[in-house]
């Protein structure tokens, strides 16, 4: 089982859980971060450390954001650098976001 970053993490890009993390599990794109599956440990410490709740474990994912769990594998073979998204805090109270995801 692994954790997933969800919706609302799109365009927030904060950093705080990867800070928590003993493993390299997370990988950051453009304007979102995901969860290796392969790498994560599945601990939860991550789900404490996210400042907008929008990890889940894998099992606790709602039903109408399943598609992440395929789309964290995915695009986590993809991802590489972990940085802060500097507009963050602006997009901090948007949830539908879907639309601006960069692959």
């Amino acid at each position: 089982m692994t954790h997933v970053v969800t919706e609302s993490c799109i365009q927030r890009h904060y950093t705080d859980c990867v800070d928590t993390r003993p493993v390299d599990c997370f990988r950051g794109g453009p304007n979102f971060l995901a969860i290796d599956p392969d790498e994560c440990i599945d601990d939860a410490v991550c789900i404490a450390g996210c400042p907008v709740n929008v990890i889940y474990a894998e099992e606790g994912v709602p039903r109408y954001r399943l598609h992440f769990i395929k789309l964290n594998a995915e695009l986590a073979k993809h991802y590489e650098t972990k940085a802060r998204l500097a507009e963050a805090y602006r997009f901090k109270d948007v949830d539908e976001k879907f639309g601006l995801l960069k692959r």
